[in-house]
């Protein structure tokens, strides 16, 4: 595929996640060698993945990410109570909170959960530590996807099981005092490969040319 493909198309899969086919640890790892070469803070090279293939492991990682899922959704914030102003921005608002529901009731199904990690924590630290942290792993976590579309597989970038990080380090050994989860991500073949430009706002629309 063209790049512009590539940017455009790579979407947040969920409902078209393939869990009955298995991904080759070969091509999980062809994915972390195009990732490492995303942009990094001071070239220091602090992102780490961890890939979760075995079945028992996913499945505590996905009773996690329901628990953590339950809470979100009966917060203000869940994805199906945002009001876009707009009905056919709020139509595809619904079909993305159904798809979120699906994905928190199946994440452990995907053949694999990857969480892509920054060395070193921010807490209580000023905010521009933990952006500057976190911006040497967003890259390669979406370098990472990118990749993943390349070979066929689909990602969806979620943050929801990070309301209870440390149980999540627990469940994958993740020294939490000293490694900062910044992303997780099912990983799986995708059910086709159709995928299309989502409806998303006229760039005049975000645009502050200048001054805010």
């Amino acid at each position: 595929m063209t790049p512009e493909e590539l940017l455009t198309t790579t979407r947040a899969v969920r409902r078209r996640l393939d869990f009955e086919r298995p991904v080759d640890d070969d091509v999980l790892r062809a994915c972390v060698a195009m990732a490492l070469q995303a942009p990094s803070g001071s070239n220091k090279w602090p992102a780490q993945f961890v890939i979760v293939t075995d079945p028992e492991r996913r499945g505590e990682l996905g009773d996690a990410y329901r628990d953590a899922y339950a809470n979100y959704q009966a917060s203000s914030g869940y994805i199906g109570k945002v009001d876009k102003g707009d009905a056919e921005r709020n139509e595809q608002q619904q079909r993305t909170a159904r798809s979120a529901d699906y994905l928190a009731e199946n994440i452990d199904r995907a053949p694999a959960i990857v969480l892509a990690c920054a060395q070193g924590r921010a807490d209580g630290l000023p905010a521009y530590r933990a952006v500057n942290l976190a911006a040497s792993v967003h890259p390669a976590m979406w370098s990472f996807m990118l990749a993943a579309r390349l070979h066929g597989l689909g990602t969806c970038w979620t943050g929801v099981s990070l309301s209870d990080e440390e149980r999540t380090a627990q469940i994958v050994g993740i020294p939490h005092d000293k490694v900062t989860i910044c992303a997780v991500s099912p990983v799986a073949y995708t059910k086709g490969t159709d995928f299309h430009p989502a409806l998303r706002p006229d760039p005049d629309e975000v645009i502050h040319w200048q001054t805010w």
